[in-house]
C-alpha cells in the first residue's frame, strides 16, 4: 500500500490504495506494482512541423492533441492517459515520465512543452509495441496495432464504485470517450467464442446499463455512469487484461509535471467523511514559473466562459477558476490585477492574494478606495475600481475596463475625466443601454445617488485621484487575485464569511470547492476540493481544515459549486467539462522550459 505524500496527518487522514477488489478474483485484478525498474527513451528532436487536435483508433476519432518534432511524434500526457489509456506512474523527475500499458514494468518518455501541453515522445515506445503512427497534415494522427480477441467479460462491484475486466489475448489498442453520465469504449479487437455480453447487465454502485455490440474488429461498450464519477480505463499483463473502472473517489497521484510545477491528487478526511482533492503547487522563485490572473473576453473586462477555453485561448499549461463574478451581466465581483493595474478592484474588504514574480506571496483581507479632491477643496470616496459590485456612491471605470462602459444601474451620472480635469458629464439612462467612452488619458466615474458629488463635478473642474491600499505589503506586488473569504493566517483558522460579506447560506453550504493557499516553503497551492464518494461537497471550515491539512500557512477560498475546475496539460483533471459552468476569471500557470 502507497500511501501519497499530499495526504498528511493531522485533522483525518484516508489511506487509499489499488487493493480490494470485491468479488472479482485475484487472477483476474492484481493489485497495481510498487514503481518499477525505469527503461530510458531516446530524447526528443526539437525540430519539425506538425502538430493536431485528434488521435484515430480503428473508426474512432479522438480529441486528443499531437505534435511532431523532427521524426519524433509526441501526444499530449494526460490526453494519453485519459483516453488511450497509458498510465502515468508517479515521478519526482520531470524529466522522465514513466508510463505503464499491459507491462508489470515502466518505460520512462521524454516530455516535451509547448502550447500549454506537455507532450511525451512515444516514438520509440510505440515501435516496441507494434504501433504505427502516420502523421497528417490534417490535423490527425493515425494509430494502427495488432488486432486479436476479447476473450471474456466480467463485472463486480467496489467499495469505491464498480468494475469491469476484460481478458484479451494480446495488448490490444482502445479509445475513451467520456461524458458527464456516459462512456464509450472502443477495443481493437473481435469478441471470442467465450464472451458473453449478458455477464456485464448486473446493477452496480456507479455503473448502471453497459450496453455492447461488435462487429468490424471492433467490440464497442457503452455504460451509464453516476455524473459523480469519473471512468478509469487501464491495463494488466500476464496474461493481459483491460480494466474499467468506475470511481467516485481520486487515486493517489504525485507527478513532478514540470520544474516548479507538481500535479497531486489523492482522498483527504477531515472527521469521518473523506474528500477527492486534486492540486497543483507552484515554485514560484523557480526559473521559468510563472503565475499570471486571466480574464474571459480580455482585453474587455466583462465576458464570461469555461475555463477549459480560457487557459487553451492564453495557451497556459494550468489554470484554476478564482474570482466571484455575476454570472447574468458577466460583470466581476472582486480584485483581478496584473502587472500592476486593477483589471477590477477589491469588494467589501474580501480576502486576496498579492504575488511577484520573484515569488514573494502574501494574502490577506484587502481594502481600495479613492478620494476624488477638486480644485476646491472638496473630497469624496471612491468605493469601486473596474468593479460589477455597485452600491450608492462613486464607481471608477479605467481604460483596463475596456474603451467604454455601459451603465450597471438606471440612472447614472457619468462624469469623463481626462488629464485630471473633468471633460463632460452626461446622464447615463438604462442599465445595459447605450454606452460612454472611457477617456484613454483618464477614467469614467459613474456617480450613482449622489446629487452632491454629480454638482461638484463639472466640465472644467480639476480633480486628483488618490489611492488607498490597505494592508501596505499589497502595494508593491504587481498581481492580486481576490476571492474569499479568507480560511487560514498565520497557521490559524481565521473564517469569518459575514466580515466579508456573505450570506448566511453561503457560509454554511456544502458544494465543490477551490482555493488557493501558501506553504509554508512559499510554493503556492491551487486546488480543487470535490465530493465525498457518494455524497456532498466540503463546507467553508472543512475545506480550510483540507488546506491546513495540505500544508497552507495561508489560505483563501475562491468562487466555487460549478465553477470550481483545476486544468492541467490541456484537460480539467478535477472533473468532467460537461458539469462546469462559465467563469469570468482565473489564475493561468506558465512555464518557460
Amino acid at each position: 500500500m502507497i500511501l501519497h505524500p499530499l495526504l498528511r496527518v493531522g485533522l483525518g487522514l484516508l489511506i487509499v490504495s489499488e487493493a480490494g477488489f470485491g468479488s472479482l478474483s485475484d487472477r483476474a485484478i492484481a493489485q497495481v506494482p510498487e514503481p518499477p525498474e525505469i527503461a530510458q527513451m531516446t530524447p526528443p528532436n526539437p525540430t519539425g512541423a506538425l502538430s493536431g487536435g485528434a488521435v484515430v483508433v480503428g473508426s474512432q476519432r479522438l480529441a486528443v492533441p499531437w505534435q511532431q518534432r523532427g521524426d519524433r511524434i509526441g501526444i499530449a500526457d494526460i490526453a494519453l492517459m485519459q483516453t488511450l489509456g497509458v498510465d502515468l506512474q508517479n515521478t519526482q523527475n520531470p524529466q522522465q515520465q514513466p508510463v505503464q500499458w499491459f507491462s508489470d514494468t515502466a518505460t520512462a518518455l521524454t516530455p516535451w512543452y509547448s502550447g500549454g501541453y506537455r507532450y511525451l515522445d512515444i516514438t520509440d515506445w510505440a515501435r516496441q509495441h507494434n504501433w504505427q503512427l502516420t502523421p497528417s497534415n490534417n490535423g490527425t494522427l493515425t494509430l494502427q496495432a495488432p488486432t486479436g480477441q476479447v476473450l471474456a467479460a466480467r463485472r463486480g462491484r467496489q467499495s469505491w464504485g464498480d468494475r469491469i475486466v476484460l481478458d484479451v489475448d494480446r495488448p490490444l489498442l482502445w479509445g475513451l470517450e467520456e461524458q458527464q453520465d456516459r462512456f464509450t469504449l472502443t477495443v481493437t479487437g473481435q469478441t471470442g467464442g467465450g464472451f458473453v455480453a449478458n455477464s456485464l447487465q448486473d446493477p452496480g454502485n456507479a455503473l448502471s446499463g453497459v450496453q455492447v455490440r461488435s462487429g468490424g474488429g471492433q467490440l464497442v461498450l457503452q455504460g451509464q455512469v453516476d455524473t459523480q464519477a469519473r471512468v478509469r480505463v487501464w491495463s494488466l499483463s500476464n496474461p493481459p487484461r483491460i480494466v474499467i473502472d468506475v470511481r467516485q473517489d481520486t487515486l493517489p497521484r504525485d507527478i513532478l509535471w514540470a520544474p516548479g510545477v507538481r500535479w497531486q491528487a489523492g482522498m483527504v478526511s477531515v472527521g469521518n467523511r473523506a474528500f477527492s482533492v486534486h492540486q497543483v503547487r507552484l515554485n514560484l522563485r523557480q526559473s521559468g514559473v510563472a503565475l499570471r490572473p486571466l480574464w474571459a473576453s480580455e482585453p474587455q473586462v466583462p465576458g464570461i466562459t469555461p475555463l477549459i477555453t480560457l487557459a487553451q485561448r492564453h495557451q497556459a499549461v494550468a489554470a484554476i477558476n478564482a474570482g466571484f463574478f455575476n454570472r447574468n451581466n458577466q460583470l466581476p465581483l472582486g480584485a483581478v490585477r496584473r502587472d500592476g493595474r486593477w483589471i477590477s478592484g477589491p469588494i467589501l474588504n474580501r480576502g486576496a492574494i498579492a504575488w511577484n514574480d520573484q515569488g514573494r506571496a502574501v494574502m490577506n483581507r484587502l481594502f481600495l478606495a479613492h478620494t476624488l479632491t477638486t480644485r476646491q477643496g472638496q473630497s469624496f470616496t471612491v468605493g469601486q475600481i473596474n468593479s460589477g459590485y455597485v452600491q450608492a456612491g462613486i464607481g471608477l471605470y479605467t481604460p483596463d475596463w475596456g474603451s467604454a462602459y455601459s451603465p450597471i444601474l438606471d440612472g447614472e451620472t457619468l462624469v469623463s475625466v481626462g488629464q485630471n480635469q473633468v471633460a463632460r458629464q452626461s446622464p447615463g439612462g438604462a442599465a445595459g443601454q447605450g454606452s460612454v467612452p472611457i477617456p484613454i488619458d483618464g477614467y469614467l466615474l459613474a456617480v450613482r445617488s449622489f446629487s452632491e458629488a454629480a454638482r461638484s463635478l463639472v466640465p472644467g473642474t480639476s480633480v486628483t485621484l488618490t489611492p488607498d491600499l490597505r494592508p501596505p505589503e499589497f502595494i508593491d506586488l504587481p498581481h492580486a487575485m481576490g476571492g474569499g473569504p479568507l480560511l487560514l493566517k498565520d497557521q490559524r483558522m481565521v473564517l469569518n464569511p459575514q466580515t466579508e460579506g456573505f450570506s448566511d447560506a453561503f457560509a454554511t453550504q456544502a458544494a465543490p470547492r477551490s482555493a488557493i493557499g501558501i506553504a509554508g516553503d512559499g510554493q503556492i497551492l491551487l486546488v480543487a476540493i470535490h465530493h465525498s464518494p457518494g455524497g456532498r461537497g466540503p463546507t467553508l471550515t472543512e475545506t480550510a481544515q483540507i488546506m491546513a491539512q495540505l500544508g497552507s500557512v495561508d489560505a483563501l477560498n475562491l468562487d466555487g459549486g460549478s465553477s470550481a475546475s483545476l486544468y492541467l496539460g490541456g484537460t480539467l483533471i478535477n472533473r468532467h467539462p460537461q458539469t462546469v459552468g462559465r467563469i469570468h476569471n482565473a489564475l493561468g500557470v506558465y512555464i518557460t522550459p
